[in-house]
């Protein structure tokens, strides 16, 4: 079985580690663990691994988040992926910093890349991982907010999260989503 790993993000040295590109940075983490490493391709950075009979390509769109669709869409083409066999990881500002949520479809919520993706496939009914970054911001600086690099005390506890994340996609993979929701979703 094949499955599509994509963490959002947006490309270029100012977005590196800001909260935004907590996609980019699960897929990071996760490539590191399995020793692997990302080669640019068309729309993205593309690493491909195996973990237990199955191939993972792990994609870090490279058109920013307002056209990630257009990326997702093509990998699935081109490496003929079941749409049902595909990950989104995403920041998510509705939850407390690190909270790690795993839903089988929804709404974009407001988010451009989950917009873009569902505007491309025209379905709404894709696993998806949001990753909370919180809501510390005044009226009028979501934009700052979401662009901007984690707190000390969040950097602290971000390699414990994306351990987790890590362990949710090998889940994913593995066990399916249902079991996958029920082993870590609020925990």
């Amino acid at each position: 079985m094949k499955y599509l790993i994509t963490g959002l993000g947006n490309i270029g040295e100012e977005y590196q580690h800001t909260r935004h590109n907590i996609g980019f940075s699960v897929l990071d983490y996760f490539a590191n663990q399995a020793q692997i490493s990302f080669s640019n391709v068309k729309h993205g950075s593309f690493a491909e691994c195996k973990f237990k009979g199955r191939t993972l390509f792990l994609l870090k769109p490279n058109t920013y988040m307002n056209l990630s669709g257009k990326a997702v869409q093509y990998w699935l083409q081109q490496e003929k992926i079941a749409f049902e066999n595909q990950l989104i990881i995403t920041d998510d500002l509705a939850l407390p910093f690190g909270t790690i949520r795993l839903r089988g479809k929804g709404s974009d919520g407001g988010h451009n890349g989950l917009k873009s993706i569902q505007e491309i496939t025209a379905r709404q009914d894709y696993p998806r991982l949001r990753f909370g970054i919180g809501a510390e911001f005044g009226k009028g600086h979501q934009v700052n907010y979401v662009l901007s690099k984690w707190s000390p005390q969040e950097d602290t506890l971000l390699p414990e999260r994306l351990e987790k994340c890590a362990e949710l996609i090998k889940s994913f993979v593995s066990i399916g989503i249902q079991h996958t929701m029920a082993n870590f979703n609020n925990k």
